[in-house]
């Protein structure tokens, strides 16, 4: 156990803890994200961190399927798409700090022991593994960039991986200053149809767990289906040692970015605000400008279909930021996207217009391996002859020069080497600096690079600049050797990197909007700063839209 005399290191923030409960998919990160997006409002300096209880190092290496996107930060961390909701909200960057696995814990812990740091000392969870545990969960407090330092547990309490995360939050409770952490538990109240009524039991449960572990909830927040009476949360109170107005309620809502005005609705800020005794703030949340935004998210005046061509299909968290860009820029055109997933591989040359009827505009995803790879060529040659705009992210990128490849220039057998090692025309290949690398877990190349466009190309027009800044996550890149005979036969090279030569964007020079980027531009999207290429992607898929209609 730590002594009680030894003073933590220094923070210059205040700290929230959020736990969940019942089950997962509670929604942790929205209600954290909105959270700190009304401290935010009212002036306060505020930053989200997710704590993953599994043993990888990072997600960097999950199937999609396991864990959903991959989020990729500036500095090239491979995270949590939770991080995704707190940039999508904060409109503030997070880096390779705001994400830390079970994994990453035990890495740093056992290489110290391989050092000696340890001076002879048996290892233990506690105190090596919760001391490790602690001390990243302060680091991004003590650098006095923020007010506020949130962060949240995943999981659920009761998991056994989870247990050494709420016994390092049990101990820093104890060693921080009066008023300066605060622990919210988010839980459920599921709806029995058959009683006609919320139950409160597992709610009881999971708070009982959490208070079992050392733990003592100071905020609840109860996800509903149905308003929770003023008598049931009284009893949840009372059993849960909890003050009633501390009791919040969180229905299902139309959008995640109604959210935080549903818990100002409930008074969740205030609640944070008057226990850990935070002053300096506004005395309301300025809310305008995402006001602003539901409103034109709500009230479209057009609305259009984008077909999302990818081999993730199934699961929509898999393109989670994508889906989250398309809101934004939707709203910034007043337009209502629907989105339309369709599985790569079920497209063939033979069934590519059926699949694609009705789409105003197509998306090629990011990916990795062969499977599904030909369906995105049929997709891709089906929208640059039928002049429907068209959009290629990472690997779609790569498929639209491959198709080019193919069925412009003539060349048969065009591949990138990640799916024929022995293709005649290697347009995409592997990077130089990725050819000796045998790990696999983050070794691509990562992280935010620049990219200079060429004046007067589409990307440049969108941007409204010549000069940008976008995060990667790849290992293959267009082969520079072929480049004079794309740009002649008339896909351009419209963005490069001035150090590197890399083409990090393509674009057809005659096509209404055809352009595709090797960086991903869904992970720089906000609320506040919708994407400038969905931006223009939408409009330009509006535009055919009203063209289809004036033809018909």
């Amino acid at each position: 156990m730590p002594d009680r005399t030894i003073t933590p290191p220094a923070a210059t923030a205040k700290f929230i803890f959020v736990t969940g409960g019942v089950t997962s998919s509670l929604g942790k990160g929205i209600v954290s994200a909105s959270l700190a997006k009304l401290l935010q409002a009212r002036g306060f300096r505020v930053t989200i961190q997710k704590f993953d209880p599994y043993i990888n190092i990072d997600p960097g290496t999950l199937n999609p399927y396991e864990h959903g996107e991959c989020y990729v930060t500036d500095d090239g961390a491979e995270t949590d798409l939770d991080l995704g909701h707190y940039e999508r909200f904060l409109n503030v960057p997070t880096s390779q700090a705001n994400n830390v696995t079970t994994g990453r814990i035990y890495d740093a812990v056992i290489r110290k022991e391989r050092e000696g740091a340890y001076l002879g000392k048996t290892v233990q969870v506690v105190p090596h593994i919760t001391d490790e545990i602690k001390r990243r969960m302060l680091l991004l407090g003590q650098k006095g960039e923020f007010d506020v330092v949130i962060t949240e547990i995943g999981g659920c309490i009761g998991d056994i991986e989870s247990l050494p995360f709420v016994e390092a939050v049990r101990q820093l409770r104890w060693e921080l200053p009066p008023n300066d952490s605060l622990v919210i538990h988010l839980t459920l109240l599921p709806y029995l149809a058959a009683a006609k009524e919320l139950k409160t039991k597992p709610t009881q449960h999971s708070v009982r767990d959490l208070r079992e572990a050392g733990l003592q909830p100071d905020i609840l927040v109860c996800r509903s289906e149905h308003p929770i009476p003023a008598e049931m949360r009284k009893k949840i109170a009372l059993f849960c040692n909890v003050q009633v107005n501390s009791v919040i309620e969180s229905l299902d809502a139309d959008s995640i970015y109604s959210v935080p005005l549903l818990m100002r609705k409930e008074k969740l800020d205030e609640r944070v605000i008057k226990k850990m005794k935070l002053v300096g703030g506004a005395h309301d949340p300025d809310l305008d400008a995402w006001k602003d935004f539901l409103g034109r998210l709500k009230n479209p005046t057009e609305e259009i279909t984008v077909a999302l061509v990818g081999k993730y299909v199934e699961l929509p968290d898999a393109y989670k930021s994508i889906l989250e860009a398309f809101v934004h820029a939707g709203a910034q055109n007043e337009c209502k996207v629907t989105v339309r997933m369709i599985q790569s591989e079920h497209i063939t040359p033979e069934t590519v217009a059926q699949q694609l009827h009705g789409a105003d505009g197509v998306l090629v995803a990011p990916g990795f391996g062969e499977r599904g790879f030909e369906g995105k060529l049929a997709a891709i040659r089906y929208v640059r002859e039928s002049g429907i705009p068209f959009f290629g992210i990472c690997l779609g990128m790569q498929c639209a020069v491959v198709e080019f490849a193919r069925n412009v220039l003539g060349w048969q057998g065009a591949n990138s080497t990640e799916m024929d090692a022995q293709t005649p025309y290697p347009v995409i290949g592997l990077m130089e600096d990725q050819k000796n690398i045998t790990q696999k877990g983050g070794t691509m190349r990562l992280g935010s690079y620049v990219c200079e466009l060429r004046k007067g190309s589409k990307a440049a027009k969108a941007y409204a600049t010549n000069r940008i800044e976008e995060r990667h996550r790849h290992r293959y890149e267009f082969n520079s050797e072929f480049q004079q005979q794309f740009e002649a036969a008339g896909m351009l090279a419209s963005g490069i990197n001035p150090d590197t030569g890399l083409v990090e964007m393509v674009e057809l020079r005659d096509h209404p909007w055809f352009v595709a980027g090797q960086f991903h531009p869904e992970l720089k999207s906000t609320v506040q700063a919708p994407h400038p290429l969905f931006v223009r992607f939408i409009r330009a898929a509006i535009q055919h839209r009203k063209q289809q209609v004036a033809v018909a």
